[in-house]
């Protein structure tokens, strides 16, 4: 059967898109001519802030000292697992080399940037688990310098927690500067600090932009939208469950978008009507995020069977995906498209987002079709190297002069001749392009 929708979205995350672009590119223009004076200027207009940018070692303690220690405890434990998750990412990537042909070596070789970037956002939520996220990461793969960078608030500074977890995470510098003048700081290399190679974490839309802007003068770990998550479930899963879940995601904004798929009529519906009951029992401003996602973003949709479910979401490749749906291994096996996969009612995104060590930063607005998310591959060039005997460069030149001259490279060509002629000046070889 067909694909019933039961909750089809009105809008999309494109459909409030603002004007930003020209707003975006401006300021970018005036903090690389105006450099640290223009970045200040931006600062307190948008910031609202007037304090130090760049915060002090005393600074730096004087907020660790505002962070409670159960806090502390928990943060601790969220940097630890991220680490060690990173650590073992780290090790699927490394040094080889092999012989191309006798005497002929190339190899590959896995090395860090030099300094990334890290935006930590601070506006409706302190986010403390992207500082955990970005900077943690950054410090495993090797970055020699890693920036923090948070809105401040008025006459506040930046979050303790957040100051806190840049610090034990490994960041070398914390900026005390928001949205697109935080992210030029790092780029243009403004108050001192080394010029970033890599913009990570997320942000709103000027953020987005900014990096979007940004990109090709630096690297960035993606351009993200508004965050999205997608819940497969079948007869099997707790519908209350479902619902807590769904309404988790909702709250992140007005324009996330959250999705239920399944095979199973009665279980869409006890969501749908527990879905607004949940919302209203929530804080005011989680409650208005989550009810405007709800009513204009999310769908629910009824599928055949589970083949069809595991083919909706592939099509939607969701950011987070979560199944709650018996035999997850075939699950497991099946789905191709996602930022990062739930198996089970016992693991949750808010697991994910926070504490299990896996990364938060995930693509959105489908890229989970062609992309993973933030991690410490991202910080790593993976480059190339060659070496050869002049034996071993033979045969490479023979076929690099042949292949040059029919591509009508003749310049190729020859740097591929004068080393046959200066190596092996006594033998013959034939170098055009027909054969």
């Amino acid at each position: 059967m067909p694909r019933d929708y039961l909750k089809k979205a009105t809008l999309t995350p494109e459909s409030h898109a603002s004007e930003v672009h020209e707003t975006v590119k401006t300021i970018l223009a005036d903090i690389e001519a105006g450099g640290d004076a223009k970045a200040i200027e931006y600062a307190a207009k948008f910031d609202k802030y007037d304090g130090n940018v760049l915060m002090t070692q005393a600074e730096i303690d004087a907020a660790i000292a505002l962070v409670p220690e159960k806090l502390k405890q928990d943060i601790r434990f969220a940097h630890d697992n991220v680490r060690r998750f990173a650590e073992t990412q780290k090790a699927t990537v490394s040094d080889v080399e092999m012989e191309i042909v006798p005497g002929f070596v190339a190899g590959q070789k896995a090395i860090p940037v030099d300094a990334a970037g890290c935006y930590v956002p601070g506006g409706r939520y302190s986010h403390i688990a992207s500082a955990i996220m970005t900077v943690t990461t950054a410090k495993v793969a090797g970055c020699r310098h890693i920036t923090a960078c948070s809105p401040p608030r008025p006459g506040e500074g930046v979050a303790p927690a957040i100051v806190y977890a840049a610090h034990i995470c490994g960041a070398d510098s914390i900026l005390a500067m928001g949205g697109v003048q935080g992210v030029a700081a790092m780029t243009y290399g403004l108050f001192g600090l080394p010029r970033a190679n890599i913009l990570v974490g997320p942000g709103n839309q000027f953020v987005a932009e900014a990096k979007r802007i940004l990109y090709g003068k630096v690297g960035i770990d993606m351009i993200a939208g508004p965050t999205d998550s997608l819940i497969l479930a079948d007869g099997s899963a707790d519908a209350h469950v479902v619902a807590t879940d769904l309404v988790s995601q909702a709250e992140h904004g007005y324009n996330s978008p959250v999705w239920l798929v399944t095979d199973d009529r009665s279980l869409a519906q006890q969501v749908m009507d527990l879905v607004p009951v949940l919302i209203e029992d929530l804080p005011e401003l989680n409650r208005e995020n989550a009810f405007a996602a709800w009513r204009d973003y999310a769908e629910v949709i009824v599928c055949s069977d589970r083949e069809e479910m595991a083919a909706c979401s592939d099509e939607y490749a969701p950011e987070h995906l979560t199944v709650q749906a018996e035999d997850l291994d075939w699950w497991l096996e099946r789905l191709t498209c996602y930022g990062s996969l739930f198996l089970g009612e016992e693991t949750t995104v808010s697991y994910g987002d926070k504490a299990t060590g896996t990364n938060h930063v995930l693509p959105t607005s489908g890229a989970a079709s062609y992309t993973g998310g933030l991690s410490v591959h991202k910080y790593m060039k993976i480059v190339t190297w060659q070496r050869a005997t002049r034996e071993g460069s033979k045969p490479i030149a023979v076929a690099t002069a042949r292949i040059s001259r029919l591509e009508g490279m003749e310049g190729h060509a020859r740097a591929a001749d004068v080393r046959l002629a200066k190596y092996f000046p006594d033998e013959q070889f034939d170098l055009t392009a027909d054969g």
